[in-house]
């Protein structure tokens, strides 16, 4: 084929050279080829318009490559034929162009070879590495988070039958988490867990300073690994529904507590205040969530001794828990209802009972307990502080007891970045659920956390207990304890 025959290709779209080698042609016995100033981008043609079929082809010629060139007018005259001596020119100047990067990409290695010796080196390195790790790797399904809490602390003048346990003490709460997904959006999780709490005075689910981070006395736990959470969940209707069974599972951990204050201190103030409700009622069971944002509604069961034939998993006698809510939840506040039914062998947690009694449910008795709690947060740190409120009421049927009806309550503030970014401190107070015809016993919480960095954080708190009825006399007690969370 003739390059004189050629029309216009996404070649010969540069069938003008650089003007320093086009001023040296002579067109048709004409000098008129090269403008004096190398075109730079394609909008500088005239005669060329985003429509037209090569204007791509062109642009790129042009702007990315540097090697067209157009006549003095300002036009670039796509549409004519292109002779050899223009398709020579062109070529030239865009081998020159290849030239020029090459070379400089030749120059750039020899001075950068050592560099990028050392960079290969670390690459086979990692490769090797990498390998190594899919060779010896745990699972391809599985990843483990961890959470390992320090807890120096004490309460003042506490006073049991079995003498003054006022003391200072150093415990421990580990828990690993094995987390499987199998799809991307489901959840299978074993949680092995181990702690070193004693009942008295933050380990026992019955005592007013009941720690969050105590969930388990000597006689449950102590010093062994033991697994304490083993459930599977999953998403349904698009996500919008959660469904999960299994055969360890917590009521409160498949609900939702509309709540934004949380130190992770005393146990009380974790539940929104209202520990008839969301009692951390734990046993085989299944539950259903729907929503994350707008509508949310749930309900789940947990029978706390479905694991023993003797009571079973629908029997009353296997403690058995039901929980409903229904509630809204905002960008920044929320609100929700909450209900809980119990049989025997089930539980309010931080009772304030009569001589000791821990508001566990014997036989015949069954109980009805009933949630609302509400709050708020401002859009961004400041002086404002996010506000949480609960109201608990409580009633037993069945056997006479001083825990017939109960109420509770609780309202904290929470300050974000407070001195400096990441950290937090909030205060907050309220009534326990006390025995009917006692006094009422209020509870109160300072605590300020530090962040040491995002895995570390350590948080003092200040605790406060009137009228405990487990102690001798009635009596009002002080506390503190220095919490170190551990996150990996």
């Amino acid at each position: 084929m003739k390059l004189k025959q050629l029309m216009l290709a996404p070649v010969a779209l540069g069938m003008v050279a650089p003007a320093a080698f086009a001023a040296d042609l002579n067109l048709n016995g004409v000098n008129q080829y090269a403008s004096q100033e190398q075109v730079t981008s394609v909008t500088q043609f005239s005669d060329v318009q985003p429509t037209d079929w090569a204007y791509q082809a062109l642009s790129n010629l042009v702007e990315r490559y540097g090697c067209v060139a157009g006549y003095p007018n300002g036009t670039f005259r796509g549409g004519r034929a292109m002779t050899r001596y223009e398709a020579a020119a062109l070529l030239n100047a865009c081998l020159d162009r290849v030239t020029e990067v090459t070379d400089e990409l030749k120059r750039l290695a020899n001075e950068f070879a050592a560099e990028l010796a050392v960079l290969k080196g670390r690459v086979d390195g990692l490769e090797a590495q990498v390998t190594t790790l899919e060779a010896q790797q745990f699972s391809t399904t599985t990843k483990l988070r961890g959470e390992a809490n320090f807890v120096l602390g004490g309460v003042d003048d506490y006073q049991t039958k079995g003498g003054d346990i006022t003391r200072t003490a150093f415990n421990y709460d580990l828990r690993l988490n094995l987390d499987t997904s199998f799809t991307g959006s489901d959840l299978l999780r074993t949680r092995l867990r181990s702690a070193n709490f004693s009942s008295n005075p933050f380990g026992s689910s019955s005592s007013i300073f009941k720690l969050d981070k105590a969930d388990g006395t000597v006689s449950e736990v102590g010093n062994n690994v033991v697994i304490d959470r083993l459930f599977y969940q999953f998403p349904v209707f698009n996500g919008s529904t959660t469904i999960t069974a299994g055969a360890l599972v917590r009521n409160t951990e498949i609900a939702w507590v509309p709540s934004a204050y949380e130190s992770k201190i005393l146990d009380f103030f974790q539940v929104g205040g209202a520990p008839g409700v969301y009692n951390k009622a734990t046993g085989s069971g299944f539950g259903i969530q729907y929503g994350k944002k707008g509508l949310v509604a749930g309900i789940n069961y947990v029978a706390q001794a479905g694991q023993d034939s003797a009571r079973g998993e629908f029997d009353r006698s296997g403690a058995l828990n039901t929980l409903a809510q229904v509630g809204y939840r905002g960008t920044n506040w929320g609100v929700g209802f909450g209900y809980r039914y119990g049989t025997e062998g089930t539980r309010v947690r931080t009772y304030n009972g009569l001589n000791g009694a821990s508001g566990a449910l014997v036989p015949g008795q069954t109980s009805n307990g009933y949630a609302i709690n509400a709050y708020w947060e401002p859009t961004q740190s400041g002086w404002a502080p996010s506000i949480s409120l609960g109201y608990g009421w409580n009633t037993v049927s069945g056997t006479k007891s001083d825990a017939t009806n109960s109420q509770s309550w609780m309202a904290g503030l929470t300050w974000d970045d407070v001195f400096v970014d990441g950290n937090s401190a909030g205060v907050a107070i309220g009534q326990a659920p006390t025995g009917e015809n006692l006094e009422k016993s209020t509870l109160l919480e300072i605590f300020y956390k530090y962040q040491v960095s995002d895995n570390i954080s350590i948080t003092p708190a200040i605790i406060y207990g009137s009228d405990n009825q487990r102690l001798a006399g009635n009596s009002s007690n002080w506390g503190g304890v220095i919490q170190t969370t551990f996150k990996f």
